[in-house]
């Protein structure tokens, strides 16, 4: 167990996708930028559902390769955006499950304990269908919950490889929420005897504010027509909203004590306040996330921005805040049921151009992004209490 981690910045090769794919190509143009320790997207050529398994273990070689003449390291595995766009673990045909279990996550834990490295990931959601049914939702979070367990022991076995799954910002990403998350991290750890970590990204709070169940004032002033119609959860709360919307007063306030109580059939729908703060996140999850994506928002949008001055300017993603909260996740005391504590954080650039973005300005910006945090963790691998007790100091 680590009360002191030692601290890495990294980069996510995400930015060269159908750009610089070689890993001769990414790996100089990183070490380049002054950054020694990578996270490899499945985007850049590396996805076993259509590269296949000969190919990738021709890319484990290039792979070594290329670390070895650029010295850098992959460190972790990652899931890409075409796999992140599926229903995956939680589809309803067992097919789809094993083919996603057997042909992407077991064949990605193959290569990582080979590099050796994390393998990190999302890959499932749910359908409206099985948002909307209180049974089918908790039948379908078991599904995910039994995958993610094989995964877990299939990499705990071979490595071992930990297994990373990225937190979310809406119902049908799960987790999304803080409390959901301890909940992924205690039972995969259980079902699988191995522990799960967490990936968090600091622009994945943004979306949690739109799910926030609405206080009872908030919805009578709604059903007078004095507010707006608020965020309801269920589709079948809405049904009652709109039947009991402009009745009379005794009528609109038995409407509103039973859409109160469709409500509180899915819970699994709404957030808490809490769970849009970024640094919440990090006091309570920042020891069991092993990886940080790191991206400039605003606050109200996931746009993987680079860190540069213009951004930073509106950005709440402030360096010093991130390693102090991080910190003080590391100082309260352990709950049950949970796994060890990281002793290595990869805080990782996960900063994605957009397709009309011209090569030459995407480069200059990720340097940008590079020299801003360097002034936070000037070398890798240093505790993270040295790099706090530097800037304080």
């Amino acid at each position: 167990m680590s009360g002191d981690p030692q601290i890495f910045l990294t980069m996510d090769n995400a930015f060269a996708t159908k750009r610089w794919t070689r890993p001769q190509e990414w790996a100089r143009i990183i070490r380049d930028l002054g950054i020694r320790y990578i996270e490899a997207s499945a985007d850049t050529e590396a996805d076993p559902f259509y590269c296949g398994l000969d190919y990738l273990y021709d890319w484990l070689g290039e792979v070594r390769a290329a670390s070895e003449k650029h010295g850098v390291s992959v460190d972790n595995l990652y899931t890409g955006y075409s796999t992140y766009r599926t229903l995956g673990l939680a589809h309803p045909d067992a097919r789809v499950r094993a083919r996603v279990l057997d042909g992407w996550l077991k064949v990605m834990a193959q290569i990582a304990v080979q590099l050796p490295a994390g393998l990190g990931f999302y890959l499932h959601a749910f359908r409206e269908a099985m948002l909307q049914d209180p049974v089918a939702y908790r039948q379908a979070t078991e599904l995910v919950y039994e995958g993610l367990a094989e995964v877990a022991r299939y990499a705990g076995e071979l490595g071992p490889v930990p297994i990373i799954v990225e937190q979310m910002y809406s119902p049908h990403q799960t987790p999304w929420t803080i409390e959901g998350t301890f909940e992924y991290l205690r039972e995969v750890g259980r079902r699988s005897g191995f522990p799960a970590y967490v990936a968090v990204d600091t622009g994945h709070q943004t979306g949690q504010h739109r799910f926030l169940r609405p206080s009872r004032e908030t919805l009578e002033r709604a059903l007078a027509g004095e507010a707006p119609v608020p965020y309801l959860g269920p589709d079948a709360a809405y049904a009652l909203f709109e039947e009991a919307r402009g009745r009379a007063p005794a009528a609109r306030l038995g409407g509103s004590g039973r859409i109160a109580e469709e409500m509180d059939r899915c819970p699994h729908l709404f957030a808490e306040p809490e769970d849009c703060d970024l640094y919440r996140w990090l006091e309570e999850l920042g020891c069991y996330a092993p990886i940080l994506h790191l991206q400039q928002t605003e606050g109200k949008t996931s746009s993987h921005l680079p860190f540069t001055a213009a951004n930073n300017a509106a950005g709440i993603v402030e360096p010093l805040k991130v390693l102090q909260a991080i910190a003080r996740s590391y100082r309260v005391e352990q709950p049950p049921g949970l796994p060890p504590r990281c002793a290595r954080l990869y805080l990782t650039f996960e900063v994605f151009p957009h397709t009309a973005d011209r090569p030459r300005d995407i480069l200059p910006r990720l340097a940008e992004s590079v020299g801003y945090w360097r002034k936070w963790i000037p070398e890798d691998g240093l505790r993270l209490s040295a790099l706090l007790e530097k800037r304080l100091a």
